[in-house]
């Protein structure tokens, strides 16, 4: 009795084989080959991102970061050896000494719903009290740009699409900033980062722009 006990135990181990061990073991995902992109950076790097004011009207604000030379025929390729910038044969691996930026803000509405009544515009005081801030970014670091000059503001006056039987509309305005940021040595991989901050602190808008 006991040999045949441990003839079937002997059996069903036997029955247990190697390959069978495999078969049940999940099987690795296959690699995927990573394809080739370009990406064609005339024109040079955008941003766009909406605001609002605390308590306070909200804001469309979109800009271009270029320089008049530098991006001329610069493009990024990303490929399984990483991401690298060239123009032509020329590898490019920092910033030119500065940067053309121009933003662009005006106000939206926070909400589209009818039933929401909350259409105050963006005044000028709101964008006088804002303070812009610029940081590079590379990977989760953050620091802070070198100091830019004073930007240069243009403000446009927005004519309503439909002239209103009575002049009982407010006044909204388009805000244009130019300004000239030092940028030597900064690795083009970098972001550029823009933070708009109320008086108290309080981050109106945030986005960035990366090549």
């Amino acid at each position: 009795m006991k040999r045949a006990l441990l003839f079937a135990a002997a059996f069903l181990l036997g029955a247990i084989s190697p390959a069978s061990l495999t078969g049940a073991q999940k099987s690795r995902p296959e690699l995927r080959h990573v394809g080739r992109t370009v990406w064609n950076l005339e024109g040079g790097a955008f941003f766009a991102t909406d605001g609002r004011i605390p308590n306070g009207p909200c804001f469309r604000m979109n800009g271009q970061v270029t320089e008049h030379v530098f991006f001329e025929k610069l493009k990024r390729i990303d490929d399984e050896n990483g991401t690298k910038y060239v123009r032509g044969t020329e590898a490019v691996t920092e910033y030119p000494p500065k940067l053309d930026v121009s933003i662009l803000i005006h106000d939206m509405p926070c909400s589209f719903l009818l039933k929401d009544k909350t259409t105050e515009p963006l005044t000028k005081e709101d964008v006088r009290n804002l303070r812009l801030r610029l940081f590079w970014k590379h990977g989760v670091e953050l620091r802070p740009t070198a100091r830019f000059t004073e930007p240069v503001m243009h403000i446009r006056e927005l004519q309503p699409n439909i002239t209103p039987e009575a002049n009982d509309l407010q006044k909204r305005y388009e805000w244009n900033l130019n300004f000239v940021l030092p940028s030597e040595g900064v690795p083009i991989e970098d972001s550029l980062v823009f933070v708009f901050e109320t008086g108290d602190g309080s981050v109106a808008a945030r986005t960035s722009a990366r090549l």
